[in-house]
């Protein structure tokens, strides 16, 4: 797993913790996830290129360090990537936003999409897709897919729970593409769920069922 990074950071682990538990409400839930992308994002980010810059202090002139490089595009997958999206944009405000939509059709049981608006520029920016659940691997295959369709060359893939199956299916598919974990679990169930996981994480974040 070169390209998969699996999240020991103490925080991130009690914070999965939190939302792992059935009787986290809507509105902790929902805050909670934002915290993990927020950290999770904070280590994704730790590769970007810095630049010299020379800045004026209220005391003298110095030289300082800035992003250098590629502007960064967040690509949610609907619905459930838009609860990691504020807590993303917490540390790069900058960044544009898209948004891929995608269902599995229930006779193939292959993806289909429905949504897509990215920024325009989105083939020259770093792009982070993200989603808290890889479990099968399908939905963010396709999205990554479609996102190299639009001449996106720069991605990485963030998730807050992933199962050794999903894992094994961006490998096999995107192997260019960087990993980002916050846990790895056992296995998924004969209903395709994470297991231990967290349940359906889009029901959990919106309060729906």
């Amino acid at each position: 797993m070169a390209n998969t990074m699996i999240m020991d950071h103490p925080l991130i682990q009690h914070k999965i913790g939190l939302i792992r538990r059935k009787d986290t409400g809507t509105k902790d839930f929902r805050q909670t996830i934002s915290e993990i992308a927020m950290l999770i994002c904070y280590e994704a980010t730790r590769e970007l290129k810095l630049g010299d810059v020379e800045i004026e202090t209220p005391i003298c002139k110095t030289m300082a360090k800035e992003l250098q490089g590629k502007k960064m595009a967040i690509v949610p997958i609907l619905r459930a990537g838009l609860g990691m999206v504020d807590g993303m944009l917490t540390l790069i405000p900058a960044a544009k936003v898209g948004h891929i939509g995608l269902y599995r059709d229930p006779e193939t049981l292959m993806p289909v999409e429905y949504y897509c608006k990215l920024p325009a520029d989105c083939a020259e920016r770093e792009v982070f897709v993200v989603d808290p659940m890889l479990a099968t691997g399908g939905s963010s295959v396709a999205a990554i897919r479609m996102l190299k369709e639009k001449g996106c060359r720069n991605i990485r893939f963030m998730c807050i729970i992933a199962a050794p199956e999903g894992i094994e299916a961006m490998h096999r598919e995107h192997p260019d593409v960087d990993i980002y974990v916050g846990a790895l679990d056992e296995k998924l169930n004969d209903h395709g769920y994470i297991v231990p996981g967290l349940g359906d994480a889009g029901d959990r974040i919106f309060g729906t069922k």
